[in-house]
């Protein structure tokens, strides 16, 4: 019998890669459609569906898992799977899976970027010319050799290592904070560990890396803002959630840290009135730091596999509720 697959999403131009993996492996698959808005589409169609392919910005409540008569499996595209009710899931007996690892090299290369571009002082230069700068005179602050800095990884996953492989090229000390990782799986991916309050203390960048889960929500505020350097850039490509938002916000404007880069803000997508859009020296991107072509057909190939192993009563590799 046929598999009836849902994909729920906005996000995707195309779904050109699941429905050419979706024919090879079931010909006559009933492939549907919603937005993240899909109450309707849930009455007429969805309650029936055998795998659920989700983008990370839908909300599926235990409510929503309630009314599914057949789901054996809710395949999310990405990392992050805060959006589902995992407990709800797992005593209906429908396994989460999300897609970890995937864009590791494209995060790590982001946060590089981030690095220079403070560093470099990329985004001021334009208002320098404005002036009639040129040279020497419109340069605001000398800053060091990126060589001669220490970039601080809060979660020291899969995603922190590869960051710490790509910068200590670079010749970057990288120290890191992550209390489920052992000393000796610190030492083989040659990062340093600290505390979060002395890693705080002497890192020029700190980048955020961590899963959203209830320990990690707010997992930085004003407290921990307080111990960084007044010269020190703030990189969160994680959650938003992860840290206090607004405790950020005043320590940018009240020049306790020197900026920040986010990828992740709390409200997504937002209405683009947030405040945090609007800050001078914080950079916010529209949490496209996981994307190159690479990255978006691995997602899109893994989702899809996750969804049919479910399916077909087989253990997921990224199984998140077991």
């Amino acid at each position: 019998m046929a598999p009836l697959i849902w994909i729920i999403d906005e996000e995707w131009p195309d779904y050109d890669e699941e429905k050419k993996i979706l024919a090879r492996r079931y010909p006559k698959a009933d492939i549907r459609f919603s937005g993240y808005d899909f109450e309707n589409d849930l009455k007429e169609f969805g309650y029936q569906a055998d795998v659920i392919l989700t983008q990370i910005y839908t909300s599926i409540t235990a409510e929503t898992i309630d009314k599914l008569k057949k789901c054996k499996g809710i395949a999310v595209y990405g990392g992050g799977y805060d959006r589902v009710d995992i407990k709800a899931a797992r005593e209906k007996g429908i396994k989460v899976t999300n897609v970890q690892g995937y864009c590791a090299e494209d995060i790590a290369d982001y946060i590089i970027a981030a690095m220079y571009t403070f560093n470099k002082c990329l985004t001021e230069y334009k208002e320098s010319l404005k002036d009639g700068k040129w040279g020497a005179q419109a340069i605001r602050k000398i800053a060091p050799r990126i060589s001669e800095t220490t970039l601080f990884i809060i979660g020291c996953g899969t995603i922190g290592r590869r960051i710490a492989e790509r910068v200590r090229l670079l010749g970057i000390k990288v120290t890191g904070y992550d209390p489920f990782l052992t000393k000796e799986q610190f030492e083989a991916a040659s990062i340093h560990p600290v505390s979060l309050e002395e890693g705080l203390k002497t890192a020029d960048y700190v980048s955020m890396n961590v899963k959203y889960t209830r320990e990690t929500k707010h997992l930085l505020k004003k407290e921990h803002f307080e111990m960084m350097k007044p010269s020190a850039y703030f990189i969160n490509t994680s959650r938003g959630g992860t840290v206090a938002e607004q405790d950020l916000i005043d320590a940018v404007r009240e020049k306790r840290i020197a900026g920040a880069c986010l990828d992740v803000i709390t409200n997504e997508p937002p209405t683009l009135s947030e405040t945090i859009l609007s800050v001078e020296n914080i950079i916010v991107t529209p949490h496209i730091s996981y994307l190159s072509r690479e990255s978006y057909a691995d997602l899109k190939r893994r989702t899809v596999e996750n969804g049919l192993c479910m399916y077909e009563g087989k253990e997921p590799a990224d199984w998140v509720n077991p």
